[in-house]
């Protein structure tokens, strides 16, 4: 059984005046260092480390640090589950109970979230990238937050894209259709034209608003966990798949045929709902 951490006892709970005075100093001593150390994981997001409220043991701290930096390196990206205590035992070299203790500090530090009868989840959000959205937005939206919101824009925004896009913007589309299409592996390359595609389609509406809406909609899914998911479900046929799917999109757009531009994307929307919930 993993080691429970102690809270220290406060003073006022039984009366100041049954301690001797220098116990009494000693005692509030103790807990101002304690609130400093804490302090300094109020800012964990910079730390290299992990500095806990009590002490623990030297291979209880290099497991954490281990777990700590693959999860700062997105080796463990947020909202997955992380490898079997059993599993990481025997990778690390160390008994489960050490696993079961660094994994204590982990989530009490609210780096990971344990689920009962599923395992331990990543939810640390590593650096944000200049153009991300505000770090309130980002760090409440989960993925299926963002697919509920994609439910809620695309629909439309293909409606108005059929209509409203002009010849222009409709062989730009092609073209970035085309660069899609050459893409085998590559799935970083495969990400970015993906974002450009719906952005075209998002500006094609004519809509400022709802294109900066859909905007701060993509900045969100580039917050790690999205990518990282997005990267570990893209193989290579996949990404024939989605080729595929694109190519069916723009010739719904291309050719004005509302319906089925907005069926089609109603239905892919079904398909990545599914496809999520199989991470979970």
């Amino acid at each position: 059984m993993a080691r429970a951490l102690q809270r220290p006892s406060r003073v006022g709970q039984f009366g100041a005046n049954r301690f001797p005075r220098a116990k009494h100093a000693a005692m509030v001593r103790a807990n101002d260092n304690r609130t400093d150390r804490i302090g300094m994981n109020k800012n964990i997001k910079d730390a290299s480390t992990i500095v806990t409220s009590q002490p623990i043991g030297a291979t209880v701290q290099i497991v954490v640090d281990t777990l700590f930096a693959r999860i700062k390196s997105e080796e463990y990206p947020i909202d997955t589950r992380l490898p079997s205590e059993r599993t990481l035992a025997s990778e690390l070299g160390v008994a489960r109970n050490t696993v079961r203790e660094a994994l204590d500090v982990l989530e009490n530090q609210k780096v990971i979230r344990r689920r009962a009868g599923s395992g331990s989840f990543v939810t640390y959000r590593s650096g944000t990238p200049r153009n991300a959205p505000e770090n309130s937005v980002a760090d409440e939206t989960s993925p299926l937050d963002h697919l509920v919101v994609r439910g809620i824009l695309e629909p439309e925004m293909v409606r108005l894209a059929v209509v409203n896009m002009t010849p222009r913007m409709i062989t730009e589309l092609s073209e970035t259709l085309s660069q899609i299409e050459t893409i085998q592996t590559d799935m970083d390359q495969f990400i970015e034209l993906e974002e450009k595609l719906y952005m075209q389609i998002a500006e094609g509406t004519g809509n400022p608003l709802l294109a900066s809406c859909y905007k701060l909609s993509i900045d969100t899914y580039r917050q790690s966990f999205r990518t990282k998911l997005r990267r570990r479900n893209l193989t290579p046929k996949r990404i024939q798949d989605y080729q595929k799917r694109y190519n069916t999109l723009f010739n719904a757009i291309s050719s004005r045929d509302v319906a089925s531009a907005v069926e089609f994307i109603k239905l892919h929307l079904v398909e990545e709902q599914q496809l999520l919930l199989q991470e979970f």
